[in-house]
């Protein structure tokens, strides 16, 4: 034991020291900095001793701990003498040396029996229960070596050496913690917390280095220190978090670093906030207030004055109603979902809300001026305004045509009625006059080419739509270093995002091979050899994610309202433009539709195909080989009940076509309308609209029902209320019209519609007749089923606001009684023309009316069965009374003088 306890220094005086000998003359060395060499210098021998003051040394177990430690850590200085001629003559080293330990154990109750602790031969180190007794406070003014008995008990059972110490130790709660104080007002405060930082291990740091402090204890949410700890990920606590530590100092496993432990103490972001929101829903602003006062601050209304913070939902809100002071802060809503999502106060400069400015462009609805009595300057100018109000959805894959000259620019209408080809576009350099016509005739493409141009934008915006998927959700999910850890555990984000990678690099190839052939158009372009190419990592890729899809979308649910943080990161990034205000789940369902909806474009593409170009036999393969794809879905994920709800369109519409019932398809909504123009039926018509989540059934009210429909199980059916108009893809409708309300056009909407065999745009329009039908709602509803159609995500740039007069739409009068009668006379025109159409009306119908009335001669000599329709619907024959018994000449007559009366009310 004397033996280790005499250690040899290189050259120069040596000489043991104290606490009081550590000054800032010295140079800080580490442990490891030792001075071990030979010298003629030696230390002399050191009595060293541990001292077990008061009711410390009823411990048992400290008497245990003692036994195991023989070595302790000592303060040594090294005198260097200084170079010749130099000021500095000579030069103190600080360093610590390890020193066997001589009495193990000194029981006392007396501490002054030790003296002041400035002999030099003796290097004692006393134990201490309790700090706050009067012998603490005499060996701290004498600069002693003091340890509590949970630092010890901890050395024994690490091993170590009892550890010097140049302030008391009592644990080591804090062992290698590096602190910072904020926000503080009160000095007594601190000092007191600085105390017990030191009495734990810790170490306190005036000034805030990144690479240092560990922790940063904030009485607020001000200051650049504070700033600095969010940028670098610093554990910001508050001081109840020593305050705590310091209860478990007597646990020698416990250490106040400890996550589970250290959560509970974070400062809140909202802090010393008073909030209040501008532009949110009563339902948004209610569930960030709850969210506000969960994370540590208040909200009050707009206004008020205690306010700190005006959080403004950019997107509804213009400008603002008042003056905001200079004291507060106008951010964005980014900035509150923000500081959820980092669980600190984000800064309030990078998400300031600034007034949008005004649009470059008016829209183009208000700008058109139909009110000359020229109709076709009417019919001109309302297809350049629906040309003009689908620019942004017509989206062409070749570059811009250059124009001969400034001169003979073409007009809006021409532009946007049909697109340029190649072929068109070979001829850019000839020199080719223009014609007199503002709207230049261009070369018409066929059907064929106008869906497979479509094929590849659809293609194009799913591949964007993965993409943003990707980019703001999956990558920054995965990241590693996140600010405040990880926001999902690994197994709910694999749950989440499956094998979206793997469909996005197969579509990625797939779109590239569709730009080429829509960039380099022939006919004899095979498409379905794309598909087919594909098909069997389409195999790999789709099912494994289309099966799980549900349980993704619960995992999403159930996360985000358990995890504030995964909620504050989806009201982040949902809000981005490249969502278009889509939800992530509303996002993750586009792999699920876009198999089915490919399938149903390379169904029209073949449609368009010659029977003699070999890409139609291909076009069935791919399209069969999609089917297989379909197949391996798990059939149990599809919703029976979305099923049902379609046979019940079917029964309710007459003549629904039978493609409308498919697996894939799903019923969103119903509306009841009045259609407003002469598409796709006659104004005054009673329009049900049946939205599904890729196309629209078209059905109006029918006029007179006459039977049931009897099963052959001999149940009843009701019979069809409905008669079918039309079945129209989504794909089909470039624009949704919100048209303004005013005194001769009230709750009207209206679509502006391309099918692929057409050059130029259909308006359809519709006056809504449910009260509680909101036509907002429903127009929202309908763009958000369109762009998942064509995988286009920002919905509502397709509702356009339009004036009643530029398209030329009212609903004045529908309801009076001219409007009605004169609705019925068209109705009844149109049942006696059919009547005695000699293309539409039963042959035995004409028969017996001129067998009945006419004499022999007077008879039909016979009507060419070519010449003859179909039997009528039984609705016609009721028109009619008791034909047998009907005076035809007398019929004829009511007939034309029927018609005249249709003439002057027309």
């Amino acid at each position: 034991m004397a033996d280790s306890s005499i250690v040899t220094l290189g050259t120069g005086r040596s000489l043991l020291v104290d606490c009081s000998v550590f000054d800032s003359r010295m140079a800080e060395t580490s442990k490891e900095q030792f001075f071990i060499e030979e010298s003629e210098d030696v230390l002399p021998r050191v009595e060293t001793r541990v001292v077990l003051v008061g009711e410390a040394g009823n411990i048992a177990e400290l008497e245990k701990a003692l036994e195991t430690i023989t070595i302790m850590e000592v303060p040594v200085v090294k005198i260097k003498e200084g170079q010749p001629g130099t000021e500095a003559r000579e030069k103190l080293i600080k360093s610590i040396v390890n020193m066997g330990i001589n009495t193990t154990c000194i029981k006392t109750d007396n501490v002054k029996e030790f003296g002041d602790g400035e002999n030099c031969e003796f290097e004692n180190v006393f134990v201490l229960k309790d700090f706050r007794a009067p012998e603490y406070s005499y060996l701290y003014k004498n600069d002693s070596r003091i340890l509590g008995p949970p630092a010890v008990m901890y050395c024994a059972s690490k091993g170590e050496p009892l550890p010097f110490s140049s302030r008391p130790l009592y644990s080591m709660t804090m062992l290698n913690l590096s602190l910072c104080f904020t926000g503080f007002r009160k000095k007594e405060e601190v000092v007191n917390l600085v105390n017990l930082v030191h009495h734990m291990g810790g170490t306190i740091r005036k000034d805030f280095d990144s690479a240092k402090v560990t922790h940063l204890i904030a009485h607020s949410t001000h200051g650049e220190k504070y700033r600095l700890a969010v940028c670098m990920g610093t554990p910001i606590l508050t001081p109840e978090w020593i305050r705590t530590a310091w209860e478990h100092r007597n646990d020698i496993n416990f250490h106040a670093s400890n996550e589970d432990f250290r959560i509970e103490f974070k400062v809140p972001p909202f802090q010393d906030c008073v909030l209040s929101f501008l532009g949110f829903s009563e339902e948004d602003k209610t569930n960030m207030g709850e969210r506000t006062q969960k994370h540590g601050g208040r909200f009050q209304a707009v206004c008020d004055e205690r306010c700190t913070h005006l959080v403004v939902e950019e997107n509804s809100i213009k400008e603002l109603p008042f003056t905001p002071s200079k004291r507060l802060y106008v951010v964005k809503q980014e900035w509150f979902w923000g500081s959820i999502q980092m669980d600190a106060r984000a800064g309030e400069s990078m998400y300031s809300y600034e007034k949008p400015e005004s649009p470059a462009m008016k829209k183009a609805v208000s700008l058109l001026s139909l009110t000359t009595p020229n109709s076709g300057r009417k019919r001109r100018r309302l297809r350049e305004t629906l040309a003009q109000l689908t620019k942004e959805t017509e989206i062409s894959p070749f570059p811009p045509r250059k124009r001969p000259s400034a001169e003979h620019s073409l007009s809006m209408g021409s532009l946007l009625d049909i697109s340029n080809t190649p072929d068109t576009c070979k001829s850019s350099g000839e020199n080719i006059k223009p014609p007199k016509s503002s709207t230049p005739s261009l070369p018409k493409q066929s059907a064929r080419w106008q869906v497979s141009k479509e094929l590849y934008q659809t293609e194009s915006n799913y591949v964007d739509i993965l993409a943003t998927v990707l980019q703001l959700f999956k990558y920054p999910l995965e990241k590693e270093g996140q600010v405040g850890g990880p926001i999902l555990a690994q197994e709910e984000f694999k749950t989440i995002f499956g094998s979206i990678p793997d469909i996005y690099e197969v579509h990625t190839r797939i779109k590239a091979d569709l730009e080429r052939l829509v960039m380099n158009w022939s006919e004899e372009k095979s498409v379905g050899d794309i598909i087919l190419k594909y098909s069997k990592e389409l195999v790999k890729a789709y099912p494994p994610f289309v099966n799980f899809f549900e349980m993704s979308k619960e995992t999403i649910v159930r996360c985000e309202r358990q995890k504030p943080r995964f909620h504050a990161f989806l009201k982040i990034n949902q809000a981005k433009p490249e969502c278009g205000r889509q939800t992530l789940v509303e996002l993750l369902i586009r792999p699920v539709q876009r198999l089915p909806s490919v399938a149903l474009l390379l169904n029209d593409i073949r449609k368009h195909t010659s029977d003699d170009n070999p890409d139609k036999v291909t076009l069935e393969k791919a399209i069969e080989s999609l089917k297989e794809v379909m197949t391996h879905i798990n059939e149990d994920k599809r919703k029976t009940e979305g099923q049902k709800q379609i046979f019940d369109v079917v029964y309710e519409v007459d003549g629904c076509p039978a493609n409308l019932l498919s697996s894939h398809r799903s019923l969103v909504h119903r509306v009841e309308t009045i259609a407003l123009g002469d598409k796709p039926c006659d104004r005054g018509e009673h329009v049900t609209l049946f939205l599904f989540n890729d196309c629209l059934e078209i059905a109006r009210k029918r006029h007179k029902v006459i039977t049931t429909f009897r099963s052959p199980l001999g149940q009843t059916r009701p019979p069809a209320q409905l008669k079918h108009i039309a079945l129209m893809p989504l794909s089909q409708i470039r624009r949704v019209l919100d048209i303004q309300d005013s005194e001769e056009c009230q709750n009207a909407f209206a679509l502006v519609v391309r099918p692929p065999t057409e050059q130029e745009n259909l308006l359809f329009s519709f006056q809504l007749m449910a009260e509680d039908t909101v036509k907002s709602a429903w127009l929202k509803t309908l763009c958000r089923q369109v762009a998942n159609t064509i995988c286009r995500a920002d919905a509502e740039d397709l509702i356009q606001s339009a004036d009643p007069e530029s398209v030329q739409v009212n609903t004045k009068d529908m309801d009076s009684t001219l409007s009605r009668a004169s609705r019925a006379i068209k109705k009844t025109s149109k049942k006696v023309t059919r009547a005695f159409s000699f293309t539409k009306t039963p042959k035995r119908v004409l028969q017996r009316a001129f067998m009945a009335n006419g004499t022999p001669d007077e008879k039909s000599p016979g009507l060419d069965a070519g010449h003859m329709g179909r039997m009528g619907s039984s609705s016609t024959l009721a028109a009619v009374h008791s034909p047998s018994m009907i005076n035809l000449s007398a019929f004829e007559r009511k007939y034309h003088t029927f018609s005249r009366s249709t003439t002057h009310l027309f």
